[in-house]
């Protein structure tokens, strides 16, 4: 018979999302370039583009969420949502490559950039300390991903309580861990123009600070999630793409403080 479903796909209905997503990006890009020109009412439009772009990742992972609770994501559909994830995640890993490509081509090869003197860190720059602030921020990540793994066993044990708890640690450290890079920028002895190492490492952590706001957010959502019993043992997959995309961050945190603070910083003098 026509229409009849014999295969476990989920075939979407036509959305409005694609398009609303596509022209609100668009809107945001062309207020931030406007912006970096200093043009009026640059501001509104940047403005109005972002608030189009959260309104679509609103109003389009609640379908998905909508999508779940119909009986939609099968097992199939599921393994291949997984696999959306990962490609996700390689992808950001190849964004990092590019900020630590950058500072190893700066730190390895000095002499080839004589406005920084043909040493790293350059003449005169006064770096953190590592195991001051940043050892800090690294003890506060690894401990979030102890919590994160609990809530996820709790949730895969059918222990709700133990997913709440380990879901509100989690975002308790996010925040954190922010809050006290946020205090190390303030504090910095250098400036985010300051040749190559100012914005070399501006970038790299910086993004990664981002990143660290991003996941917070996706773990704020999935405990809104649990509190109303959205997740199951057999099916979580929401919860799971937000601790594979944590862990993540905090495997990226390691590499940074190893290269750009510890061996980065090596020798010189501290503020």
């Amino acid at each position: 018979m026509a229409g009849t479903k014999n295969h476990d796909y989920h075939i979407l209905p036509p959305s409005i999302w694609p398009f609303a997503g596509s022209m609100a990006a668009l809107v945001m890009a062309v207020g931030a370039i406007l912006w970096m020109h200093s043009m009026d009412t640059s501001g509104i439009v940047f403005y109005a583009g972002t608030a189009g772009v959260i309104g679509t990742m609103y109003g389009w992972w609640s379908q998905v969420v909508k999508e779940a609770h119909a009986g939609d994501h099968t097992p199939v559909v599921q393994l291949h949502l997984r696999y959306g994830m990962i490609l996700f995640i390689a992808s950001e890993v190849m964004f990092f490559v590019g900020w630590f490509w950058a500072w190893f081509d700066f730190s390895l090869f000095p002499s080839t950039a004589d406005v920084i003197g043909g040493v790293w860190p350059p003449k005169g720059v006064e770096v953190l300390n590592a195991f001051e602030l940043p050892l800090l921020n690294t003890l506060i990540l690894l401990c979030s991903g102890t919590t994160v793994t609990w809530a996820h066993h709790s949730l895969i044990n059918g222990d709700r309580d133990g997913l709440i708890k380990g879901l509100w640690l989690t975002i308790i450290l996010g925040v954190v861990f922010s809050c006290v890079q946020a205090y190390e920028y303030s504090v910095a002895p250098f400036p985010f123009k300051d040749l190559n190492y100012g914005s070399s490492f501006y970038m790299a952590t910086g993004f990664h600070g981002f990143h660290v706001l991003v996941g917070t957010i996706f773990l704020i959502v999935c405990l809104v999630r649990a509190y109303k019993g959205h997740f199951t043992p057999k099916q979580h997959f929401g919860f799971e793409a937000a601790a594979w995309y944590w862990h993540f961050v905090d495997v990226v945190w390691l590499f940074l403080f190893l290269v750009i603070y510890v061996w980065g910083g090596w020798g010189a003098a501290t503020h």
